[in-house]
């Protein structure tokens, strides 16, 4: 079937092309750089022509509160609309597990809005909401340096590899659409402290890291299970251990 990605040129979007390509669909990786812009419009009617299903990992290019919300409302009512006029039978979304339980980042609470326009748009759909990528892990290190130590949420962490996110989104993109939200997350749940401890120290770096119920993660006051999925039992675990990514990365 023909499958188009929206921020096909992303992280996600270049693993998950190839992953459907691999798999005989025609896979077609949308960004601006090809001409097509959701936050605009332009291009969409055309890519969209006879695709079956639309999956939608563009990322907003800035993280202010209102420019993001205004990214994904703008851009996500665009492409329903014009999902709407190409009869897609299955519009799919990357979302983030906790996105509604840390509603002081506007990131997050951007996401929910889009995440309500699409359940409202009577397109059948599915939502994937993704932990954090193992990928993105050093980069929250640096956000906790806290003069020679790393001060981070005292909270549980289940982060997963990029690949498998993308893998996951390709089995979804080609089911039935759910009509609701699935969780994906990583094979490993441990303390926030240790995955940050492992990365930091995988690059040699031996400042200490220590957990405070108090520290934010990116604005937002965190519990136990903020980042981690609400059921164990039926999150999507991806295959990918942090040990054997950190082994590679």
């Amino acid at each position: 079937m023909k499958i188009v990605v929206i921020g096909g040129s992303g992280l996600i979007g270049r693993q998950m092309t190839k992953d459907l390509a691999d798999k005989g669909h025609e896979a077609i990786a949308a960004s601006p750089s090809t001409g097509v812009n959701a936050l605009t419009g332009e291009g969409l009617a055309g890519v969209l022509a006879g695709a079956a299903v639309v999956v939608d990992v563009a990322n907003a290019p800035s993280f202010e509160p209102a420019s993001v919300l205004a990214f994904f409302e703008r851009s996500s009512r665009n492409l329903l609309a014009a999902g709407r006029q190409a009869g897609i039978r299955h519009h799919v979304a990357l979302s983030i597990v906790g996105t509604d339980r840390l509603d002081e980042n506007g990131y997050f609470r951007a996401k929910v809005a889009q995440e309500r326009l699409i359940a409202a748009s009577g397109v059948p759909y599915t939502i994937v909401r993704a932990t954090q990528f193992f990928e993105f892990v050093g980069a929250i290190a640096e956000a906790a340096v806290t003069g020679d130590r790393l001060v981070v949420p005292d909270a549980d962490f289940q982060p997963i590899a990029a690949a498998d996110v993308a893998a996951a989104l390709a089995d979804v993109a080609v089911g039935a659409p759910a009509n609701g939200t699935i969780e994906v997350a990583g094979p490993d749940r441990e303390p926030f402290r240790t995955f940050v401890a492992r990365r930091i120290a995988a690059s040699g770096d031996a400042r200490p890291v220590s957990a405070d119920r108090a520290a934010r993660y990116f604005g937002a006051r965190l519990e136990r299970g903020s980042l981690v999925p609400m059921d164990q039992a039926t999150a999507r675990l991806g295959s990918t251990r942090f040990a054997t990514w950190l082994a590679t990365a």
